[in-house]
């Protein structure tokens, strides 16, 4: 599948990288080390050089507990970056955000593509998002982040999450958003503990076999901390070995902070799954 992202192209017939362009300065791992337009702009050409084929910037932490931004504070955050990185790079860009208002402003600024925590379930973001016309990433999260890892609970996780995403399918195609613009995002670590993540991966065939691309973001999470007794500094060689289990089992789109080094890391799984059976 190639995706048209207003003009640039991403082509997930293969696994593809998205570079991580956090402009704030709360975020969980990076929060205010590309908080300022050159920063995020020398970032920006950084992760393509490295590898990264579409960059998804952010004006709005979703961490666990994160505050919430205002419309007007996070469109003056991401709007002149994405414009930079439009006008210098030659590269798809995607606005990470869950609000109607940042959606316009940001896919009239140069971004392709909506990628939203929300699954387009805020008041206006589904008539938005299908009036743009652009390719929209769908997650599942239960709760909101001030209130996501209060209490998650699930009769079936993997069940769940694919029935919510397979819901929100069929509630885009109403709206008039096409079925070849839809890519899916089980939301790892948004409203989940460590087995309910666990489980996740461990069953992620089942969400790629709907045939939909799918997006895995691991970078760096909480739950690597968790299980390995790590600091979120230390966190890189868990966050490949779980993106390259989530390519093995056929993600299309992997999330992450560490371009360079996830980039080679899908590439060699790619390698392994394309090699001729015979000599």
């Amino acid at each position: 599948m190639i995706l048209d992202c207003k003009g640039k192209s991403l082509d997930l017939t293969y696994p593809q990288v998205m570079g991580i362009l956090n402009v704030t300065p709360d975020s969980f791992s990076d929060g205010g080390q590309f908080f300022g337009e050159d920063l995020a702009l020398k970032q920006a050409k950084k992760m393509v050089a490295d590898g990264a084929a579409i960059i998804d910037v952010g004006g709005e932490s979703t961490r666990p507990g994160a505050a919430v931004v205002s419309v007007e504070q996070e469109v003056a955050r991401v709007v002149p970056i994405i414009q930079a990185i439009q006008s210098e790079i030659d590269v798809a860009i995607s606005i990470d955000t869950s609000k109607p208002e940042v959606m316009r402003a940001a896919i009239a600024a140069g971004a392709g593509l909506i990628n939203d925590v929300q699954a387009l379930r805020v008041e206006g973001a589904l008539a938005a998002a299908a009036a743009l016309d652009v390719p929209v990433c769908l997650m599942h999260s239960q709760g909101t982040p001030q209130t996501m890892q209060d209490n998650p609970q699930y009769e079936d996780v993997v069940d769940e999450v694919i029935n919510f995403l397979l819901a929100r399918i069929a509630v885009c195609e109403q709206a008039g958003i096409e079925r070849n613009k839809l890519i899916l995002d089980p939301g790892f670590g948004f409203g989940k503990r460590a087995r309910h993540n666990l489980r996740l991966m461990k069953h992620l065939a089942r969400l790629c076999e709907t045939g939909f691309p799918v997006l895995v973001g691991v970078s760096r999470k909480s739950i690597i901390g968790k299980l390995l007794q790590v600091s979120v500094e230390e966190r890189l060689a868990g966050s490949l070995a779980l993106a390259s289990v989530a390519v093995w089992q056929g993600a299309k789109l992997i999330r992450t902070h560490d371009v360079r080094e996830t980039a080679q890391a899908v590439n060699l799984c790619n390698y392994v799954m394309q090699v001729e059976e015979s000599d």
